[in-house]
């Protein structure tokens, strides 16, 4: 595949060849510097999503910061053209292969996969620091130069191309790679390094193990799943220090996680130091260079050995070679008060489960002498789908039956009655709507001559077969889900906008609809106090719950 002749104008100072990669990020051609006869490769960036004008100045910010750079696990950028809707960045050409080519001709051993992993964190933490995400670290993003220099290439494009998006997909490609995605990447949340750190962990695991930590034979978005709601298996035939330090930067929760590149570097380091011994380094014969003190002083500093491989911890111990702060020696102080907000929510919780079930299964009425089909008002089952006959006392000009439940109107039918006996018959038929709406034992209210009569009348349709039964269902799975999803965001350490009102009001709408789910499916007639106590259970429940997470995180 030869480049495009947009590509070839726009970059008049180079002699481009053929195409040598493509994938989600772009194509990429070999090319040479005319003048300088430097070796180059160029990527072409997908333009059908940066040619928007917000995508195209992202992205030109992020070039600018990709461009300055320096760092020897870093591949450079030399320079970036954006011309029309093409978005072009020349870079160093690697052409000592990919991690991936030399871990499946199995070239790559403990040494070897280690010291690749100090060089992918320690170009990893440089980008970091300058403000940098990669979000899509992989083997086949991992290049080597002739001489054995591992670096890291396309940081930042995936940031940019995915900016904005709730979904990690664009034209049938998914941003990330789902096999090495992090969980709060793919479930569409803040980033963070962390992010990179769970990705960089994937790819460790993988060269020390031989295998990923997911299963990778259902699809992407199986894959994706798995990475946001279950635990990595835990790692086999790997010592236990190197074990630990995996699993670790593998946990789903991001305070049990490492935060950043460095510490995951510096305990990478003291593990391998235990497992192999000094000297590993330079026995794996995998350059590294520019390492901070602190993973060069963890080089000489071995891990302790454990019993065997460890599964993601819940709260890491802190590291010894940072000092602490005022969180590390206080984090304590709020334990009680999350425990108070706990026992509350839990309190809370009974209550509405309680009332739940203890809603009445019928409302006081009058007793009436109505009958509907011949059988007393308050025991005949009505199909609201077919025309049916209300007798009583009397000889009313009209006659009205309305149904209700907790005082929210579900339907209505008239009709001018006929002389029966002594007293009248009217043959009532609701709109056909109606049947789809009201559910179980509902409360109808016959007005004739201005006079109302209140029973309770029975549905003859399934409970769920109405808006009633199913729709409050759905409500309130949909305030369930969405609860625990903004839950979610404040365990993974991120800031849920207006939690402490989202929070209680999800709860009320909860607890309204879960007690009127169950009072419809138990053909209970709903009431309306009983209710009213429930969505305030739930909005109490859910705002102790919402304050115990706040307060957890900022311990």
């Amino acid at each position: 595949m030869s480049a495009p002749a947009e590509v070839v104008a726009a970059l008049p100072q180079y002699e481009i060849g053929a195409a040598i990669g493509q994938g989600g990020m772009g194509v990429v051609f070999a090319g040479v510097h005319r003048s300088l006869r430097r070796d180059v490769a160029i990527k072409q960036l997908p333009w059908d999503v940066l040619n928007h004008a917000v995508s195209s100045e992202l992205f030109d910010r992020e070039a600018r910061v990709l461009a300055s750079l320096d760092h020897p696990h870093i591949v450079p950028v030399y320079d970036y053209v954006r011309t029309g809707r093409e978005h072009l960045m020349v870079m160093e050409r690697l052409d000592g292969g990919t991690v991936h080519s030399r871990f499946h001709s199995g070239e790559i051993g403990g040494e070897q996969a280690c010291a690749i992993g100090l060089a992918m964190l320690a170009g990893l933490h440089a980008a970091h620091e300058a403000g940098v995400l990669h979000l899509d670290v992989k083997p086949k993003n991992l290049l080597f130069t002739t001489q054995g220099v591992m670096k890291v290439a396309d940081f930042g494009i995936a940031k940019v191309i995915s900016e904005g998006a709730t979904l990690v997909t664009h034209g049938g490609e998914v941003l990330g790679t789902p096999a090495y995605i992090a969980p709060e990447q793919a479930m569409g949340n803040a980033l963070s390094p962390a992010a990179d750190v769970y990705s960089a962990g994937t790819v460790l695991y993988e060269l020390l193990s031989g295998k990923l930590p997911f299963d990778n034979t259902r699809g992407a978005i199986s894959m994706m799943r798995q990475h946001m709601f279950t635990d990595p298996h835990p790692i086999d035939g790997v010592p236990s220090p190197l074990a630990g330090v995996v699993m670790r930067s593998l946990s789903r929760e991001l305070d049990s996680r490492y935060r950043d590149a460095e510490t995951f570097a510096a305990d990478l380091a003291s593990a391998a130091t235990a497992v192999y011994g000094p000297g590993w380094l330079e026995r794996s014969r995998v350059p590294v260079r520019h390492l901070t003190p602190r993973v060069i002083s963890a080089i000489g500093a071995p891990a302790p050995a454990g019993d065997g491989p460890t599964r993601p911890v819940r709260r890491p111990a802190p590291d010894p070679t940072v000092l602490a702060t005022r969180a590390d020696l206080e984090p304590r102080k709020h334990s009680g008060t999350v425990l108070w907000f706990r026992l509350a929510a839990a309190a809370a919780a009974i209550v509405l489960v309680v009332l739940t079930l203890l809603t009445p299964e019928r409302l006081p009425h009058e007793a009436t002498t109505l009958k509907i089909d011949g059988v007393a008002a308050s025991s005949a089952p009505i199909d609201l789908s077919k025309t049916f006959a209300v007798t009583g006392e009397g000889n009313p000009g009209q006659v009205t039956l309305a149904l209700s439940a907790a005082g929210i109107p579900l339907g209505s039918a008239s009709a001018v009655p006929k002389p029966e006996g002594e007293g009248f018959r009217a043959d009532l038929a609701f709109p056909g709507l109606t049947r789809w709406i009201a559910g179980g034992a509902v409360t109808a209210t016959l007005t004739a001559d201005g006079v109302p009569r209140t029973f309770t009348v029975v549905t003859e349709q399934h409970p769920l077969a109405s808006a009633l039964g199913a729709g409050s269902l759905i409500l309130a799975l949909f305030a369930l889900a969405y609860l625990e999803s903004g839950l979610r965001t404040i365990r993974n350490g991120h800031r849920w906008r207006g939690a402490l009102i989202g929070g209680p009001v999800l709860g009320l709408l909860f607890g309204a609809t879960a007690w009127l789910c169950v009072s419809v499916l138990r053909v209970h007639e709903p009431a309306v106090l009983f209710g009213v106590g429930c969505a305030i259970a739930g909005a109490v429940a859910t705002g102790f719950v919402v304050a115990a997470a706040r307060v957890r995180r900022t311990r």
